[in-house]
């Protein structure tokens, strides 16, 4: 039988021999398993090595202040909560929206739900009115843990049976103070043993197309499935580790949660009242980050700083949230000597790519399946192929890391069952494995019958100085179908103007095809993003589409045929 331990310890050992962890790993046997009671207090909180390293360190920058937590005291203080909660009449099976930031309650109230069996619904703190309706009436929340700032969101719900929790203070009739659970027992007991199916997470996808969906996932899919996301961080016992990223989303529960603590990690969590690249990075020195993981938009913020100036103690440096181009990366290493390793997954799965210490890399790479996975690239009538949709297979052992399902309005699961889990990401697979990003299976688009990668196109535009963000869309055209068109957010001091659109076009002509060649550039002062971040392509292609000049995405168009002097360059065949 392989326990949660032995599968966690194999992982450990063979850190960075990525051949051998494939060969031999295992997931762990399912069984009845409470990770936050039979690892998070039967192990990290009592054995005598790890019960007093710090579990989480909050640093607020606004105030210079940090807060610190040992295993042992977090154990403590979830027992105190879940006892609460239970006080609250919550119980195994109940849902619980999750509507806070970076506050110590948040990880108090994880654990606690977990303990509990309390189904958590984690959202984001920028969620409207209407989208907490949502939330409420879909996610059938019993209860809501909310930070003082929400509680007005909540004047207009009705819900009139929802039990309302507030960290923080309110004047509000009907909300009871989370800071009443200090005064509940240390100890705790549960009321039965937790299965490996029960629910434990409904997430809300970003909704980047559609309505948002259900994702749920099971007390083994997130807990356990996330060892393999900490085998693709590098991540070992004692390390201190930063993500940057948001509460409500799954990277959140990733990265500052599971991972770290699999591994036996420092949660390490940065608040700041806007984002500041130089002051982070001061930050990490300072603190001794060892592991870091943040998105493509931070790591282009970071080299816009000097980052030589800053000694850093990282050993691992990873990306995460949509691929990394090779820019970024060369910059990266060239002041800390570090790669960034690029990984892959979705709020459906844990990390099932990945770029893990040890391994060769290739440059823009994601990497290769990692441990546990047996991924498969299919095209579009599901054969295997070169380029296609990155899929698992599901027949004989299941991945733990994959979702239960797509939760339905009726409760029933769907689109995580079958022989195989399609992730609607297409990929490039080479000869040795490696898996390249090409687009969303409704992102890649045709020009003149040839096939275009918007994320290959992004790549190099983001190569240009001037350039800070970029997405790139089919505009409609009568005699190619479409032309690639990009929509540019200029770096700070660059100017919206002729001069620079023919600098950034002058740079696509030297870089590019010319059957892939931008013929559009709009330059921007915002680009649409869902609240996890992530460009809403959909919404630029619908403006192409529907010719919408009046929008306020809107900006300053340039066409590359009204540049005279891009034509005296040879541009080898077009169509």
């Amino acid at each position: 039988m392989t326990t949660f331990k032995d599968a966690r310890a194999f992982l450990l050992a063979h850190r960075t021999d990525y051949d051998a962890a494939v060969k031999g790993f295992r997931w762990p046997d399912p069984m009845p398993f409470n990770w936050a009671l039979d690892w998070f207090d039967a192990e990290l909180a009592s054995d005598p090595e790890s019960r007093e390293r710090t579990a989480l360190w909050i640093f607020d920058a606004a105030q210079d202040r940090q807060t610190k937590l040992s295993f042992a005291a977090l154990s403590r203080r979830s027992n105190q909560v879940a006892n609460f909660l239970r006080a609250q009449g919550l119980k195994r099976g109940d849902h619980l929206l999750l509507l806070l930031g970076n506050v110590v309650p948040l990880w108090e109230t994880m654990l606690a739900a977990m303990k509990l069996g309390v189904v958590v619904i984690p959202a984001t703190t920028l969620l409207t009115t209407d989208e907490l309706r949502d939330r409420l009436e879909r996610g059938r929340a019993k209860a809501v843990v909310a930070a003082q700032d929400q509680v007005a969101k909540f004047a207009d719900l009705g819900a009139d049976d929802l039990v309302r929790i507030v960290v923080g203070t309110t004047t509000s009739a009907g909300w009871l103070p989370f800071d009443q659970a200090a005064e509940a027992a240390e100890t705790f007991t549960p009321d039965g043993p937790t299965q490996p199916d029960d629910p434990m997470l409904l997430y809300f996808t970003s909704g980047t197309t559609a309505k948002p969906k259900l994702v749920r996932h099971s007390h083994r899919s997130y807990p356990v499935g996330h060892l393999s996301t900490m085998y693709w961080l590098g991540l070992q016992p004692g390390d201190v580790h930063l993500n940057i990223s948001s509460p409500g989303w799954a990277k959140h529960a990733w990265s500052c949660f599971f991972s770290p603590w699999n591994a036996g990690a420092t949660v390490f969590v940065v608040n700041q009242p806007r984002f500041d690249a130089k002051g982070l990075l001061a930050i990490i020195r300072r603190c001794g980050v060892t592991t870091l993981c943040a998105p493509p938009t931070v790591w282009r913020l970071f080299i816009q700083e000097h980052l030589a100036d800053f000694k850093v103690s990282l050993r691992e440096a990873c990306g995460a949230g949509e691929p990394l181009n090779p820019e970024v990366i060369d910059q990266v290493r060239a002041a800390w000597g570090l790669t960034i390793r690029d990984g892959y997954g979705q709020t459906e799965t844990a990390a099932i790519v990945g770029n893990s210490p040890g391994q060769k890399l290739k440059i823009g790479s994601m990497g290769r399946p990692l441990p546990g996975y047996r991924v498969e690239v299919a095209d579009i009538d599901g054969n295997l192929a070169k380029e296609g949709e990155i899929t698992l297979a599901l027949s004989g052992e299941r991945p733990a890391g994959l979702m239960q399902g797509y939760q339905g309005d009726d409760g029933k699961l769907s689109g995580a069952d079958g022989t195989r889990y399609r992730t609607g990401d297409v990929v490039f697979r080479d000869e040795e494995g490696y898996l390249t990003f090409v687009g969303r299976s409704d992102d890649v688009f045709k020009s003149s019958d040839y096939r275009i990668s918007p994320f290959e196109l992004e790549s190099v535009l983001l190569e240009h100085e001037a350039v800070a963000e970029a997405a790139v869309v089919p505009s409609p055209d009568p005699i190619r179908l479409a032309i690639p068109k990009a929509y540019v957010l200029l770096t700070a001091g660059a100017e919206r103007s002729r001069a620079t659109a023919l600098s950034i076009f002058e740079h696509l002509q030297a870089r590019l095809a010319p059957f892939k060649r931008i013929r559009r550039l709009e330059l921007v002062t915002e680009l649409p993003k869902t609240i996890s971040g992530k460009i809403r392509r959909v919404q630029l292609r619908r403006l192409e589409h529907e010719d919408n000049r009046t929008d306020h995405l809107r900006g300053t168009e340039f066409k590359e045929e009204d540049f005279p002097e891009l034509r005296t360059r040879p541009s080898g065949h077009e169509v």
